[in-house]
């Protein structure tokens, strides 16, 4: 089958519907593809959360997919589609659903991962490929589809960047939240990952919360609404001894981006919160032990990570992150216990003298 030229882009379909860390990771490859081609048209195929967070993002049209429709969401998919034909799809996510998505949308061209990374049955709904990026970071991975279509280094960057809308309403109220704290730095914790076994236990959190009220900074924390979240945030506050102003489910998602544009530092999990506040600029600490930080770490903040993950690996299975499969995870209740608090407060000092907060 004849290949477009990559001159003649005028209509581009992304495919990536969650998760939030993903879709903040996909964000600087799709505005990578602006630059190369601002004149065509992109459609991005999202999820209902994914596009509450980028609503209002330059030049892309969304397509919202509610996967709690069930079959009803690809009928809804087909529909909304069913006028447009795009010169290629790029299908960033192997998800079997998103597999499934990908039959409502017409394209010329359908680009998914390479065969090593294809899983769920992806690579028999695709019918060109990216090249490989091995042992490499997510976002490292997406930026692969950039390339397939002919998207320069230059396009791109070398160090990814990302431009994410927020409205005034929303910064002037995060603004508000954080002067009223009293402080101007700021330091805030996301405690909650998508999962219990992620988190960090709640008396760790509270202690290096004291630790950075000591050293002068106000403390937040943020969070969904969940109960999971909720009762972590209730567990901190208890057992801190120093004030901490409590936002866990008052915000919207994009005013909990406001509020990480405007913070001095975050410590948060393997959690969305994490990849956003890297989307933002603002410095993270990452608690990691159960995925690799070197495939789904903060992008911009690797180096502050602190991680148990290859330890535990190595208790594990008795094997190196080298000799497995990447990204293999760790499983285990207990595993963020082997986070010490010194060894986070002594980062949290790394990052402070660093970053002169």
């Amino acid at each position: 089958m004849a290949k477009q030229n990559p001159a003649q882009l005028n209509s581009i379909c992304i495919l990536r519907l969650s998760a939030i860390g993903d879709v903040c990771n996909a964000v600087s490859v799709v505005q990578g593809i602006q630059r190369q081609y601002p004149a065509a048209k992109i459609t991005w195929v999202i999820g209902k959360v994914e596009a509450a967070l980028l609503a209002g993002l330059p030049g892309v049209r969304f397509v919202v997919f509610d996967k709690k429709q069930g079959k009803a969401a690809y009928r809804q998919l087909r529909q909304a589609l069913k006028h447009d034909y795009f010169d290629v799809l790029l299908h960033m996510q192997v998800a079997f659903r998103a597999n499934l998505a990908s039959l409502c949308i017409n394209a010329a061209r359908k680009i998914g991962f390479d065969w090593h990374t294809a899983k769920e049955l992806h690579a028999l709904f695709m019918r060109d490929r990216i090249k490989p990026a091995p042992r490499s970071h997510v976002l490292d991975g997406f930026r692969q589809f950039a390339k397939a279509i002919g998207v320069t280094v230059e396009a791109l960057g070398q160090t990814p960047s990302w431009q994410l809308p927020i409205a005034e309403a929303d910064a002037r109220w995060a603004q508000e939240q954080l002067a009223a704290t009293g402080r101007h730095r700021i330091f805030i914790i996301s405690p909650a990952a998508s999962k219990a076994e992620r988190n960090w236990l709640p008396e760790r959190y509270a202690a290096v919360a004291d630790y950075a009220a000591e050293q002068g900074f106000a403390v937040v924390l943020c969070g969904g609404p969940t109960e999971l979240e909720r009762n972590l945030s209730q567990a901190i506050l208890a057992q801190a001894k120093h004030p901490i102003t409590d936002l866990t489910g008052k915000t919207s998602l994009k005013q909990l981006l406001a509020l990480l544009k405007h913070a001095s530092l975050i410590l948060a999990p393997d959690t969305g919160p994490a990849h956003m506040a890297v989307a933002v600029g603002t410095p993270v600490i990452g608690l990691y032990g159960h995925s690799n930080p070197d495939r789904t770490g903060p992008y911009l903040f690797r180096q502050y990570v602190v991680e148990v993950y290859h330890q535990s690996l190595q208790q594990h299975y008795g094997k190196t992150a080298n000799q497995l499969k990447w990204g293999k995870r760790v499983k285990g209740n207990d595993i963020m216990q082997k986070i010490a608090v010194e060894t986070v407060t002594a980062m949290f000092d790394k990052v402070v003298a660093e970053q002169q907060l």
